[in-house]
């Protein structure tokens, strides 16, 4: 059976926000956590995972302030850790395995630092880390190619845009950088143009987010870690994971041949399967 979104579509009102979320499954409570790409929700970044997921936990796919469904937020108020306490506090989770792509890779390490009792398992897709790293394999000249192309897309979210942005995000282009799921993701962004607007005008202030994890307290992290990341991500290289690798005490990683930035979505069902047998005997 394919789930359909409406079906599992929910709303939550929270202490600050009213969130939007996709839930299947029962069982042990796995929140997914989309990218910070325009038109990202949580069913677009994970509607090849939940389904698989869920036949064994209970699976959320949030869309977080200043994407999909969700609020909007100025980059001011762009605190996604405090958003996700507030969901589980909202939904009475107590603790769960957190997985997350890109940006949501990053709020799932700052919440493992800042929250270590709401987090069972940590699995990240090709999360930045906020500084400047020594590089061996990605260029080392600034913002990468993949984060320019997303920024111009969020000044101009046209389906053309889009694609460039899809063609940087994957390995296999002729695969997955098709013209309706081009035309999808702008109609999706396009719906949205606050959410547009205020990236934008976020951007000097250091968008997408203000907050980033605090390298000196990655060793603290005691949860079963699972590093998941493209060798050919163009967005996040690498190398950015074996750092995590060497700071994170209980941590492993598995590097992906012909993938990019959207392993869940390249990959998914060895993603599925990665993450299942890391989350059920860890």
């Amino acid at each position: 059976m394919t789930l359909n979104p409406q079906d599992i579509a929910r709303t939550v009102e929270t202490a600050d926000w009213k969130l939007r979320y996709y839930e299947a499954g029962s069982g042990h409570p796995v929140i997914l956590l989309h990218g910070s790409g325009p038109g990202a929700t949580g069913w677009s970044n994970f509607s090849g995972n939940i389904e698989a997921l869920a036949e064994h936990f209970h699976v959320y796919a949030v869309d977080m302030p200043g994407w999909g469904e969700s609020d909007a937020a100025t980059v001011d108020r762009l605190d996604h850790v405090e958003a996700a306490i507030q969901f589980m506090d909202a939904l009475d989770i107590d603790k769960a395995a957190f997985v997350g792509n890109s940006m949501g890779g990053q709020t799932s390490l700052r919440l493992a630092t800042e929250h270590p009792e709401r987090i069972s398992h940590l699995v990240t897709m090709g999360p930045p880390v906020g500084m400047r790293l020594p590089t061996l394999f990605g260029a080392g000249d600034g913002p990468s190619e993949g984060l320019k192309v997303l920024i111009e897309t969020y000044r101009d979210a046209s389906p053309e845009n889009m694609r460039r942005l899809v063609e940087i995000m994957v390995f296999d282009k002729a695969r997955f950088a098709t013209p309706e799921l081009c035309q999808a993701r702008s109609d999706a962004a396009l719906a949205r143009p606050e959410h547009l607007r205020n990236y934008v005008d976020g951007m000097p202030q250091g968008a997408p987010l203000p907050k980033w994890v605090k390298p000196e307290l990655l060793p603290t992290i005691q949860v079963p870690t699972l590093l998941i990341h493209g060798r050919d991500d163009r967005v996040v290289s690498y190398e950015t994971s074996l750092f995590l690798l060497a700071n994170i005490p209980d941590s492993r990683l598995v590097v992906l041949n012909h993938c990019g930035h959207w392993a869940m979505i390249e990959h998914a069902d060895e993603f599925n399967r990665l993450v299942t047998d890391f989350v059920a005997n860890n």
